[in-house]
C-alpha cells in the first residue's frame, strides 16, 4: 500500500527519510533502502505528481524512443538483464514502441516510464515495502535543520519532520510553463501549438532536445520554416552496430592533459577503423572510466573541456537511435529542418514574436530572424541559475555548495552534500544530473542506477549506527 499525504497529515519518525524528486533517480533510491532496510520509512516527494516516470520518461509520445539500448536500461546495477526480462513478461502492446535494429533495441520512454512505475508498485506491494513508503506530490520549498534531523517544508505550508534527506532532483530546467513567443522549458510548455505555417521557428541549441522539439513540430500540423541555431551547428550521431574495443590503457600524462588524452582518443579511432571497428567502440570503451577521467583531470583542464571539447565529446557519447536519426537526417536533408552555427547574441521578445539576432561562425555579422517563437532546447542550466526555491534555499543556509564550474552540487565521492564551511553536511545527499560537475558521467540510466544503489548503502549504514 501507497499513502498519499493529504491535508492535515504528518509524518514523524526517527529513521524517516526524505527522497526529493519521484523520477528514475528518487524511485530507484527508494526501492534500494526498501531493499536494505527494515523499518525505515520514506516519504517520496515530487512536484510534478508523476512518480516514478519524472519529466525524462513521463512523455505520452511513443515515437520518442530512448537514446540507450534496452539491452543497458536495467533499473539495478546488479540485474543487467532485468528490464528486457520485464519486455519480454509483460503483456502490453509493445509492437509501436520498440524497435529492433543492427544496433541493437530501442523502445520508446514511455514504455521505460511504465517499467519505473511498474517497479514502485510492486515494491509497495511486497511484505517489505507495506506501508513504508508514502507519496507526497507536493513541491519541497526547503529543509531546515534541527536536532532530529531537517524539517521538510512543503509548498502548501505543511511540514514533516525526517531524519535525513536525498536530493534526487534530476536535470536543473526552467521550472515555469509559457505560452508566448519564448519557451525556456519545453517540457513543460504546449510549444507546437498556435503556430503558423508562413513564419519561423527557431531552436535553440542542436542536440538531443532539439531533436525531440523538431520531430514533435514536424509530427503536428506545424509546416513553415524551421530553424536550429547553435554554436557549432553540430548534430547526435546514431548507434550503429559495432565490436567491442578494449579499454585503453592511458598514460599518467594522457589522463591529465585534455589535449594528450584527445590525441591518445583519436590514435585509439584509427588503429580500431584498421580493424573494422567504428569509432562507437571506442567511445563505449571508455564508459567505465569517464568519470574517473574528467576527476583526474586539473581543474583548468576540466575548464578547457567545457570551453572546446564538450560539444564534439557530447554529440559523439550521447547518441540517438538509429530510427530518430533516419528521421532526423532526412529532416535535414529536405530543407524542413536548417541547421545554423553560429552565436545567439540578442532576442528580442514581445507580445506577438522573439527577433533572434546571432553571429554565424567564422563570421564577424549579425543576421536576424524574426521568429513566431523561439524553444530553448540547450539543456540543463548551471545550477546557480537554477529557479528552484529548494535548491537557492539550501544555499543560502549554507547547507550546500556548487562545484567549481557552478554545474552542479558540490559532492564528497560517496554523494554527499558538501556545505559552504567546505565540511559534510550531516544527513543530506544528492545524486543524478545534479552531481555532474564532480562526476560528469552521472546523467544516464547506467550510471544513476550504480549512485541509487550507493545512497541506499550509505543511508541505511547511518540509520542503523
Amino acid at each position: 500500500m501507497v499513502l498519499i499525504i493529504g491535508t492535515g497529515s504528518s509524518v514523524v519518525s526517527a529513521k524517516t527519510v526524505a527522497i526529493i524528486g519521484a523520477g528514475f533517480s528518487g524511485t530507484m533510491t527508494a526501492l534500494h533502502i526498501l531493499l536494505k532496510t527494515d523499518n525505515c520509512r520514506i516519504l517520496l516527494c515530487e512536484k510534478s505528481a508523476n512518480f516514478g516516470p519524472g519529466v525524462a520518461y513521463g512523455t505520452a509520445r511513443s515515437d520518442h524512443l530512448l537514446n540507450v539500448r534496452a539491452s543497458n536500461m536495467s533499473a539495478y546495477p546488479d540485474r543487467p538483464n532485468h528490464f528486457v526480462e520485464w519486455l519480454q513478461a509483460s503483456d502490453l502492446d509493445q509492437s509501436a514502441q520498440m524497435q529492433s535494429t543492427t544496433a541493437g533495441t530501442f523502445v520508446s520512454r514511455q514504455l521505460y516510464g511504465r517499467y519505473i512505475s511498474t517497479l514502485l508498485a510492486r515494491a509497495n506491494e511486497s511484505q517489505s515495502g507495506v506501508g513504508r513508503v508514502t507519496l507526497v506530490p507536493e513541491e519541497v520549498i526547503n529543509l531546515v535543520p534541527n536536532d532530529a534531523g531537517y524539517r521538510l517544508l512543503l509548498a502548501g505550508g505543511r511540514e514533516h519532520q525526517v531524519a535525513a534527506a536525498i536530493l534526487a532532483t534530476g536535470n536543473v530546467l526552467p521550472n515555469k510553463p509559457q505560452t508566448g513567443p519564448y519557451i525556456a522549458n519545453p517540457w513543460l510548455s504546449p510549444f507546437a501549438e498556435k503556430l503558423d505555417s508562413d513564419k519561423p521557428v527557431v531552436i535553440m541549441g542542436s542536440g538531443l532536445t532539439m531533436v525531440d522539439v523538431a520531430l514533435q513540430l514536424r509530427g503536428s500540423e506545424f509546416v513553415g520554416p524551421l530553424i536550429a541555431i547553435s554554436r557549432r551547428g553540430l548534430l547526435p550521431r546514431t548507434h550503429s552496430s559495432t565490436r567491442p574495443w578494449p579499454l585503453p590503457r592511458l598514460t599518467p600524462q594522457e589522463q591529465s592533459s585534455l589535449a594528450q588524452l584527445l590525441l591518445r582518443i583519436r590514435k585509439e579511432v584509427t588503429a580500431a577503423r584498421a580493424e573494422g571497428i567504428s569509432w562507437h567502440g571506442v567511445i563505449d570503451s571508455l564508459r567505465p572510466i569517464t568519470s574517473g577521467l574528467w576527476q583526474g583531470l586539473p581543474e583548468e583542464e576540466q575548464r578547457r573541456f567545457l570551453r572546446h571539447a564538450r560539444p564534439w565529446w557530447d554529440v559523439h557519447r550521447h547518441r540517438t537511435a538509429p530510427a530518430i536519426g533516419a528521421k532526423l537526417q532526412n529532416l535535414v536533408d529536405s530543407g524542413d529542418l536548417v541547421i545554423r552555427a553560429g552565436q545567439i547574441t540578442e532576442i528580442d521578445i514581445d507580445d506577438a514574436q522573439a527577433v533572434v539576432h546571432y553571429r554565424p561562425r567564422y563570421t564577424s555579422r549579425s543576421d536576424t530572424i524574426v521568429a513566431q517563437r523561439i524553444i530553448n532546447a540547450t539543456g540543463m542550466l548551471s545550477a546557480d541559475k537554477s529557479e528552484d526555491s529548494l535548491l537557492q534555499r539550501l544555499a543560502e543556509q549554507g547547507l550546500v555548495r556548487f562545484d567549481r564550474h557552478r554545474l552542479g552540487l558540490d559532492l564528497t565521492a560517496k554523494l554527499q552534500a558538501i556545505g559552504a564551511s567546505g565540511r559534510v553536511t550531516p544527513s543530506l545527499w544528492a545524486l543524478g544530473p545534479i552531481g555532474r560537475g564532480v562526476f560528469w558521467e552521472c546523467t544516464a540510466v547506467p550510471d544513476i542506477r550504480n549512485q541509487s544503489a550507493h545512497v541506499a548503502e550509505q543511508f541505511s549504514t547511518a540509520a542503523s549506527g
